[in-house]
């Protein structure tokens, strides 16, 4: 995160206001996703995959979480990788939310730029904005990089979401709706005067614009590989169908359940689906 302090301070000021209103549960994480939720989508499926490769690579895994934000994904991270930590650029967010901050939460200034080579199990890059390059930072960190990106643009002109320049192989990704495309389906749902058959047909030109990549070394590649093929295997069978996290019901109201299939897009991109490359 790499905005000022004028703008959080403005848009905290707009989060309030619209705290103080009579509002459906969870709406808020996607309208104001810097104070309560994140800059990606997710469901606790994508916690559950991170959480495999991880263990697959070691028997006390550790993880970094690079631009943490408010430490929302962190959060459920550390439910299953306890000694996973977060660092981020602007820590100021948590005194304007009058939050303490998490000691496993730390300056990226402080941090990232001095930690030993392969320090972790796992590097994890959820947002960087537009404009913004540490890819050669993250890349000293870890033999696996996951990251995500909005396929809309995140990356700028330039690129920035790649890691194959920087000796990693992209080895896995699947889809899953981007925060503006939840934020636009919310808007129109609920805060738009638009008729029924407006919104349907607004609905059915959805799309998904947020891809979760897996990065590796060689020397790593077929324990991530396989760990994710057996995962994916058991997933349909998982209690993940009876133990959700909340918000994933309002994902699903929206028109984003797994195994979505969307009308602008092929079939090879049903919402998280696994592609191997």
């Amino acid at each position: 995160m790499s905005f000022s302090l004028t703008e959080i301070l403005k848009a905290n000021t707009l989060y309030k206001q619209f705290k103080s209103q009579d509002i459906p549960l969870h709406h808020e994480r996607f309208i104001f996703p810097l104070f309560s939720g994140t800059y990606f989508c997710y469901k606790k499926i994508d916690v559950l995959r991170i959480v495999a490769i991880a263990k697959a690579l070691s028997s006390n895994p550790t993880f970094i979480d690079i631009g943490c934000g408010n430490g929302d994904f962190l959060g459920k991270i550390r439910t299953y990788l306890p000694n996973a930590l977060g660092v981020e650029q602007n820590l100021t967010l948590f005194y304007i939310l009058n939050k303490q901050k998490p000691y496993y939460i730390r300056s990226f200034q402080l941090e990232v730029l001095n930690l030993k080579k392969n320090s972790f199990d796992i590097a994890f890059v959820g947002w960087m904005q537009p404009g913004t390059d540490f890819r050669a930072h993250v890349s000293k960190l870890s033999e696996c990089i996951i990251t995500t990106f909005d396929s809309g643009g995140q990356c700028g002109i330039n690129g920035g979401c790649e890691y194959e320049e920087f000796g990693f192989q992209k080895i896995a990704s699947w889809r899953t709706p981007s925060w503006i495309d939840v934020n636009t389906e919310l808007m129109n749902k609920f805060y738009t005067k638009s008729k029924k058959s407006n919104f349907n047909f607004l609905s059915s030109l959805r799309t998904a614009n947020n891809l979760w990549y897996v990065y590796s070394t060689p020397k790593k590649s077929d324990k991530i590989i396989n760990s994710l093929k057996n995962h994916f295997i058991k997933e349909k069978n998982m209690f993940y169908w009876q133990e959700r996290y909340d918000f994933e019901d309002l994902l699903d109201e929206l028109g984003f359940c797994y195994g979505e299939k969307l009308v602008l897009q092929s079939s090879k991109h049903d919402l998280w689906k696994i592609e191997f490359h």
